[in-house]
């Protein structure tokens, strides 16, 4: 499977993650020219943006790992466009996923980066 693919899964597999903590998946993979977000989700009022990182095993370090300060300001760009395009005016937050291994096995959920 290439990158793409396996990248897709493991976005499936956190949209089936959240779902199960009572999340109501928006949409998975919405992309725009400048920017992309790959889940994004509700509950209780409020919309997350998250960011799902794979790695097929922790031998450089998790997905959490890259979570960057450029990470987290392309994160932010994005979840800004969204909320513009969609009109939105409610709470928002900024939220990562780490999945690994062959079978991209949820191992980490901050539901609040920032």
């Amino acid at each position: 499977m290439n990158t793409t693919g396996i990248g897709k899964n493991a976005e499936s597999a956190a949209a089936e993650y959240v779902s199960g903590l009572g999340f109501k998946v928006i949409t998975q993979n919405w992309k725009r020219p400048m920017c992309e977000i790959d889940l994004i989700a509700t509950k209780d009022g409020v919309v997350y943006f998250i960011e799902v990182k794979y790695r097929k095993s922790d031998d450089h370090g998790g997905g959490l790992d890259y979570i960057t300060s450029k990470k987290l300001d392309q994160m932010k760009f994005a979840a800004k466009c969204w909320i513009s395009e969609n009109r939105y005016k409610g709470n928002y937050e900024l939220s990562a996923i780490e999945a690994s291994g062959q079978n991209q096995k949820i191992t980490a959920f901050i539901q609040e980066l920032t």
